[in-house]
């Protein structure tokens, strides 16, 4: 049971790895956020329907839970337009960083919306984050409507996360994805058949935005979209969040050797990041712990 528990987070930090590199790739593709993300929903949509038909998955669900997912992947395409949009006004350092508040966000929503007990030490953790996050605010508020952005983007994806980690309980990883990408993918559609984007140009890409597209649409999408909401199953709201905190860090370092001295930043900022890190490591340490305890306890 333990080695299986490992393996699961494991797996985790090896979405999150991928998560940080998608935040490079956004920076290289040359699309603006709304054309980027329609590409990588509706690629990614294809894709995992391509799965949930091989793996003979469920695809009726009754109406109240088809809301649900319409909901929730329009909420999961605004979180990626300002997610994408904060990279594009700022750098792939500065909106990474702000979205480990995520993790806090996550231990007020968790509790609000499944009326829980508020789990105090999830929310002092999460604090601790966004005092890491106020000193990157303060080493660059050059890059404040990026912030602002990334923070509506953190606070989608903890909202996603909360919900998602419910469902995942109760139907496939997979239909799951493949609803709320499809219905992520509509919304932005309708949007851009009213305000007329679906022009000439909007289909005119280089071959070298299709080469990122693809692998940001099939690895860093469809597989590990897929593979975290199964993994939702046995690991919580929380300690997912707080996980994806080191998504800045594998994404700064990976900005760096991409990109260079344009992803260089303060010291302050590395304090930061360094802080949230900080947070992550204990919160791994104190549910290994808790763990433990809970299985001395069964054991007597």
């Amino acid at each position: 049971m333990q080695n299986g528990n490992l393996i699961k987070h494991l797996h985790l930090h090896l979405i999150v790895f991928i998560w940080g590199f998608t935040a490079v790739l956004g920076a290289l593709i040359s699309l603006e956020a709304i054309p980027l993300v329609w590409y990588r929903m509706g690629i990614a949509a294809l894709a995992v329907l391509l799965f949930v038909l091989i793996t003979k998955k469920q695809l009726r669900f009754p109406k109240k839970t088809m809301l649900l997912f319409m909901a929730l992947g329009l909420a999961l395409a605004v979180h990626w337009l300002t997610f994408f949009g904060a990279i594009k006004i700022s750098n792939v350092s500065v909106t990474l960083s702000v979205m480990s508040t995520g993790a806090f966000f996550a231990s007020i929503l968790d509790p609000l919306l499944y009326r829980k007990s508020i789990n105090w030490r999830e929310v002092f953790l999460g604090l601790i984050a966004m005092i890491g996050l106020g000193l990157i605010f303060h080493a660059s508020m050059a890059y404040l409507y990026g912030i602002l952005l990334a923070l509506l983007s953190a606070f989608l994806s903890a909202l996603f996360s909360v919900v998602n980690g419910r469902l995942a309980k109760q139907y496939a990883a997979s239909s799951i994805a493949f609803y709320e990408l499809l219905y992520g993918v509509l919304g932005i559609s309708v949007y851009l058949g009213v305000t007329g984007g679906f022009d000439q140009g909007f289909f005119s890409l280089s071959l070298s935005d299709w080469f990122y597209l693809m692998i940001l649409a099939t690895v860093c999408t469809a597989y590990a979209f897929i593979a975290s909401v199964h993994l939702m199953k046995w690991l919580s709201p929380f300690t997912v969040m707080l996980t994806i905190n080191l998504e800045p860090i594998y994404g700064i370092l990976l900005a760096l050797v991409v990109f260079g001295e344009s992803e260089f930043m303060s010291g302050s900022f590395y304090i930061g990041a360094l802080i949230i890190l900080t947070t992550v490591i204990v919160n791994g340490v104190l549910k290994v712990r808790q763990g433990r305890k809970r299985k001395e306890t069964v054991g007597h």
